[in-house]
């Protein structure tokens, strides 16, 4: 059966947060007037990681979650998400039918929380500084279809080098953040932990060796966007796992935990609530996958990737590892965005060791295969050591595959992954706008984040093809295209696609707001008040 006919349409901005399990007592205060945020995310600096939290550098949702806070840019997502609005800017807008020249106006009286004046000047001194320093994390992949950037009096124009109506979307990621020239020097990162912009809070960190700790957001008195701040005060606080995250939720030492629940405590907060919590599911449009560095031996020859692709089985980690949290999935877009397509199952069908015996025979490919899959400890949860743990099973049980597993620390993981270290590794992707072309760009353009040596030539025409399409629902034969390539080559293998959930303290209000279907962290929505 082609899946293709099973999809939904897309319905990313219409769908609501949902409210799913609710305690009855009320709140603790979890930190005077601060409203404290638990996160499992870390912030470390090392050699390889020197700069964590500069705008050129950074390319990661926990560290985007703490830009977003302070460094304001030009559009942003509004609240019930849809196409970015202003923000730091009063106006833009295409200025040609071609979507090839982009003109925004800022707004008046605009500083940078030390009240240094906002320029369209440091507007173009901040989007170069990202494309002419072109970290290794694929941030500037982002900007690259900039040609040229006019800055005159309050107003800046992009000069673009092919159309592109996702332009906009680009300008609201902290790659795109306004950043001041007496801070960052336009050559070099800044390193360390310290950030200075425009946004809605100013922030300080505590920190112990090379890792943040905490940091408290206050809010930012000069700021001027469109934002609407509902608290003056937030502290995030970095935590090892999850479990200490729920037990100083219980305790009332915080009072919002966000990524990265277990499944674990979903399914009890779900099934069991706990007084004074209150669980909610939001929309997401996170991704799971394996990816190839398609250069190495073991995995060189596609058949080895194709017949990997016909035996795992996504239902069964689904459902085994992460329950009702994460569903299968068979594109690198997921089923809720436009233009997704179920590539993978239309050519595989259900896993089939019978399918991946003669896919290797024909290729003369000699089992069992010797793999070893890589994965991260600390960055998406428990769950990812249980995944992978599924996968080494999944993949002996057929005796066509000799697997073994190995964790590492995301500090030391990334660094690896980007040089080419692991021959197959798992990552997740959370999108920097809910468009297709972010599921596709970034792991087959030019530049793309992961440094993979894998290359489609088709892919790479097809991309700036899609991008001229200012309906983007008539981009989806493009999409659907690149689609099925990925499919054949299988440089990627996608997993599944998740929910998000936030849980938190009766008495904080706005928590139905705090993520967007992106996973952007708007802590700008969080309050104190009876619910």
């Amino acid at each position: 059966m082609n899946r293709k006919t099973l999809v939904l349409p897309a319905v990313i901005g219409l769908l609501a947060p949902v409210l799913v399990a609710c305690g009855s007592a009320d709140g603790g205060s979890g930190g005077g007037d601060a409203i404290v945020v638990g996160t499992t995310d870390q912030f470390i600096a090392t050699e390889d990681t020197p700069a964590p939290l500069d705008p050129a550098y950074a390319y990661d949702t926990g560290a985007w979650n703490v830009l977003r806070q302070t460094i304001q840019t030009l559009l942003h997502a509004p609240r019930g998400g849809g196409e970015p609005v202003p923000d730091a800017a009063q106006s833009c807008t295409f200025t040609d039918n071609a979507s090839e020249s982009y003109r925004c106006k800022l707004r008046s009286g605009l500083t940078f929380a030390d009240g240094t004046e906002v320029t369209a000047e440091d507007v173009k001194f901040s989007i170069e500084r990202v494309r002419d320093i072109d970290a290794d994390n694929g941030t500037a992949a982002l900007l690259a279809n900039i040609d040229t950037i006019e800055a005159n009096g309050d107003e800046v124009v992009f000069h673009l080098s092919t159309p592109d109506a996702t332009f906009p979307y680009k300008l609201s990621t902290p790659a795109a953040g306004i950043v001041s020239k007496k801070n960052y020097d336009g050559k070099k990162l800044r390193e360390g932990f310290q950030v200075d912009g425009s946004g809605p809070y100013t922030m300080k960190t505590e920190t112990k060796g090379e890792q943040i700790t905490k940091v408290v957001f206050s809010r930012n008195s000069n700021y001027k966007g469109d934002l609407k701040l509902r608290n003056d005060k937030i502290e995030l606080r970095s935590f090892a796992d999850a479990d200490s995250m729920g037990k100083a939720l219980e305790s009332g030492d915080i009072d919002m935990m966000t990524r990265a629940m277990s499944p674990e405590q979903i399914r009890d907060l779900s099934e069991n609530p706990k007084e004074g919590i209150q669980l909610t599911e939001m929309p997401g449009l996170e991704i799971r996958y394996l990816a190839f560095n398609t250069n190495d031996p073991s995995v060189k020859d596609k058949a080895v990737r194709q017949a990997m692709a016909a035996v795992v089985d996504r239902g069964h980690i689904a459902g085994q590892v992460y329950g009702a949290t994460a569903e299968p999935l068979y594109s690198l877009i997921p089923t809720t965005i436009a233009a997704h397509t179920n590539s993978f199952f239309n050519k595989y069908g259900e896993p089939s060791r019978t399918k991946a015996a003669e896919i290797l025979d024909k290729a003369n490919i000699t089992t069992p295969v010797k793999l070893k899959l890589h994965y991260t400890t600390d960055h998406y949860g428990p769950g990812t050591a249980k995944e992978f743990e599924a996968l080494k099973q999944q993949l002996n049980a057929t005796k066509l595959f000799d697997v073994t597993i190995e964790g590492t620390e995301w500090a030391k993981f990334r660094p690896a992954q980007k040089r080419g270290d692991y021959a197959v590794y798992g990552l997740g992707w959370f999108p920097d706008f809910p468009d297709p072309d972010n599921y596709i760009a970034p792991f087959l353009d030019k530049g793309n984040f992961l440094n993979t040596p894998y290359v489609s030539t088709v892919a790479r025409e097809l991309i700036p093809q899609s991008r001229r399409a200012a309906d983007r629902t008539s981009a989806s034969k493009a999409f659907t295209q690149i689609q099925d390539i990925v499919a054949t080559d299988v440089p990627f293998l996608p997993l599944w696609q998740g929910k998000q959930y936030v849980a938190a303290r009766v008495g904080v209000t706005g928590v139905e707001w705090v993520l967007n279907s992106s996973s952007d962290l708007q802590l700008w929505e969080l309050g104190r008040g009876t619910v």
